[in-house]
């Protein structure tokens, strides 16, 4: 899991490395009509460059955060959006595309994962005392 949801580096099968660099994060019924948020990213890869929008659906993002105890914030969509542009570099699902949506499955798994992650840092910090 990155460190950092802003800029990051993933792998894809290829064996290409990809820097991901988020750019804008903005309500998707402005600019499309759809009951979303959409996370745009910049990624480059060697000579190549792409840019891709993660669109998170507003009533599978609200189920995520309310099974995993949270609220729903423009830094957790971040996060969110991240794991998955990270899983479709690893994967290279969806590369084809523009603007991917984020299935509501994983969208729970990604509130799971960054849940794990909270308190693996909570203990870390605790620990350092």
């Amino acid at each position: 899991m990155p460190e950092n949801f802003r800029r990051f580096s993933v792998t894809d099968p290829f064996g290409r490395v990809w820097v991901a660099e988020f750019r804008w994060q903005q309500n998707a019924i402005s600019i499309r009509h759809a009951d979303a948020i959409d996370c745009k990213y910049y990624l480059t890869g060697g000579d190549e460059q792409r840019e891709i929008v993660v669109a998170l659906p507003h009533a599978g993002l609200v189920a995520a955060a309310a099974e995993a105890g949270r609220e729903v914030t423009d830094a957790w969509c971040l996060r969110v959006a991240g794991l998955h542009l990270e899983q479709m570099i690893r994967t290279w699902e969806d590369m084809d595309k523009t603007i991917v949506t984020v299935p509501p499955g994983a969208l729970t798994r990604y509130a799971a994962a960054l849940a794990g992650a909270s308190r693996a840092e909570q203990e870390r910090a605790l620990n350092a005392h």
